[in-house]
């Protein structure tokens, strides 16, 4: 009797390039951001109670689904976030039974390009089909995927990474409502343009705290208006007040504030600027986002960080480079990771290349947006 082969599946979720809404997300703020890269995985059930992944670069994870308590030794792995979406799929009264999954993906790790959501979105995405029926829907996937992250994974992120790559395409996000955060894809180009993302050499290790301080410190000013995210506080209140906060929250706070504030608009501006075909006029609004990022948000280089700047010595390298043109920005949470340029598609090679020149070969990568987001294929 011939044996019964079992049946493979295959899945995809990309990464994600923010354009605008640098650190806004967990204010409940408006975000901009285009999908690139991907995640892929070869799915097998199995019918056992094991699930076992395999991802190229990664140790292998296996996972027997009965105790999915959130474990200390396995913060920032990926073993937490097989186990954090299993205890997702769980919260919603979803089996996660056995399947063996092997992984690839080109989505840069340590850079800014949100591999961690591509990896959640994917495994999402594989429940939603395996478990689910395809009953859960994008934004089901995405919350799932942060509270993995934020509970398992160990990181504070805010819900844009997920939604972005659970979504798809060029989209615009707004988290006023977070429970039902407003999701607009649009049809818009740059043309004469090129997308990069140069790596500065420094990852995201150790880096944790680092990210948690800009929510912190935002928290301690949205207490002082019975607010609990900067959304939620009037912004002529904010500045009225403005000798009270310093003296509570501290000035990197303020300035922090300022930056949010700001950036919700630059976002809108953005969107109005791609709809209407403004490419300079959305290349300016970058650009303003970059200084905001550095002046106000600080998130370029850790505190008291002097021998090692490498994403400061990456965006003045840049912003010598283009000369004015285009625009340069902190791409991502910042402090590491990679900034991201519009670069003049006719200079983008040559960019590309004494980008290689002065960081290592392939630190300068060339991104396009991807239609899709999470996806059975």
């Amino acid at each position: 009797m011939q044996e019964k082969r079992m049946e493979y599946l295959t899945f995809s979720a990309p990464g994600r390039v923010e354009l605008g809404g640098n650190h806004t997300d967990h204010q409940h703020g408006c975000v901009l951001a285009a999908i690139d890269r991907t995640a892929r995985a070869r799915v097998r059930p199995t019918g056992e109670g094991v699930v076992r992944v395999f991802s190229r670069g990664y140790a292998p994870v296996e996972l027997a689904p009965d105790d999915l308590s959130p474990r200390q030794e396995e913060r920032n792995t990926t073993a937490a976030l097989v186990r954090g979406m299993a205890a997702a799929f769980r919260r919603r009264g979803l089996p996660w039974r056995g399947f063996d999954a092997w992984v690839e993906s080109d989505v840069l790790p340590g850079a800014g390009l949100s591999s961690s959501a591509a990896f959640e979105v994917l495994l999402g995405r594989i429940g939603n089909a395996l478990f689910a029926g395809n009953s859960l829907t994008a934004p089901d996937i995405a919350r799932m995927s942060q509270w993995a992250e934020n509970v398992y994974f160990g990181k504070p992120c805010g819900l844009m990474d997920q939604l972005a790559s659970s979504t798809g395409g060029l989209v615009f996000m707004d988290f006023r409502d977070p429970a039902a955060p407003l999701v607009r894809r649009l049809d818009a180009a740059l043309p004469g343009y090129a997308l990069c993302v140069v790596d500065s050499g420094a990852d995201h290790a150790g880096l944790t705290d680092a990210y948690a301080a800009i929510p912190r410190e935002l928290g301690a000013v949205c207490r002082l208006f019975g607010a609990e995210v900067l959304r939620q506080v009037e912004e002529a209140e904010f500045y009225r007040r403005l000798p009270e906060v310093r003296r509570a929250a501290g000035d990197r706070a303020v300035l922090r504030a300022i930056h949010v504030f700001d950036e919700n608009r630059r976002v809108l501006g953005q969107v109005q600027a791609l709809e209407n075909g403004d490419t300079e006029g959305f290349l300016a609004l970058v650009n303003d986002s970059g200084r905001s990022s550095w002046e106000y948000l600080q998130n370029i280089a850790p505190e008291g960080a002097a021998g090692h700047q490498e994403l400061a010595v990456t965006l003045a390298l840049c912003r010598r480079l283009l000369r004015g043109r285009g625009a340069v920005r902190v791409h991502g949470g910042g402090f590491a990771g990679t900034i991201q340029a519009f670069v003049p598609t006719e200079e983008a090679e040559a960019y590309c290349r004494y980008m290689d020149d002065l960081f290592g070969k392939g630190s300068c990568h060339k991104l396009s947006v991807r239609p899709l987001g999470g996806v059975m294929l």
